[in-house]
């Protein structure tokens, strides 16, 4: 029932916002992963931004599509945790430890051995609109013990002007977005941060965005 529900969500709600209310202009399309395991990796501005990521992905992979969130973010709202964890599919992780050696990735590792395909913000929490905030490091561990996976980087361009944080009215606007070539994680953790971050940058270059007013 659940995955039934799921399915509607996306295929009628979620492509009805993203593709006629919102305008999307995509860039690269054929870059993004067709199927698992594989880990997009996006700027974070606007609960939309899930949306629009997963609207983008041939339907036949929503079952194996997890967003990564984390779930003391829904804890207070036991309704919005069943919605997100039920219905949007996010893949909940724990940032606050009880034991020094719990590792919050854990989820993830099981999520990539099983062959799915991760939705990962490495900012963290959503930032201004159409601002890149530093990258937070846990994308390298995930790329550094799973070298063979692809890490796809995603630019979002608009989404934080359309739904921006602490809003609730959608405001029709149009929005980009740009898909880079696949990168690989080594056992430089370094490096590969940098390669990602020049790989956003790059597709950040490649819109030539003018300044918000």
């Amino acid at each position: 029932m659940h995955n039934l529900m799921r399915y509607l969500f996306y295929q009628i709600i979620v492509k009805f916002v993203v593709f006629i209310i919102l305008g999307l202009n995509v860039r690269h399309r054929q870059k993004l992963p067709t199927k698992g395991p594989a880990i997009i990796v996006a700027n974070h501005n606007s609960h939309l931004d899930t949306m629009v990521l997963i609207s983008l992905l041939p339907s036949r992979l929503l079952p194996i599509i997890k967003p990564v969130a984390a779930m003391d973010y829904f804890l207070s709202n036991p309704i919005l945790a069943w919605f997100a964890i039920k219905i949007v599919g996010i893949l909940p992780i724990q940032r606050k430890r009880d034991n020094p050696d719990d590792n919050p990735l854990q989820p993830c590792f099981g999520a990539l051995q099983s062959g799915n395909v991760l939705i990962f913000f490495p900012e963290g929490s959503r930032g201004e609109p159409e601002q890149l905030s530093e990258f937070k490091k846990g994308i390298a561990k995930l790329a550094t013990k799973f070298p063979d996976v692809p890490v796809i980087p995603v630019l979002l361009h608009g989404l934080g002007k359309s739904l921006p944080k602490g809003e609730a009215l959608l405001v029709p606007f149009f929005c980009d977005v740009f898909v880079g070539d696949s990168i690989y994680g080594t056992s430089n953790r370094a490096e590969f941060m940098t390669k990602l971050e020049q790989a956003m940058q790059q597709l950040e270059a490649e819109g030539h965005f003018s300044e918000w007013e």
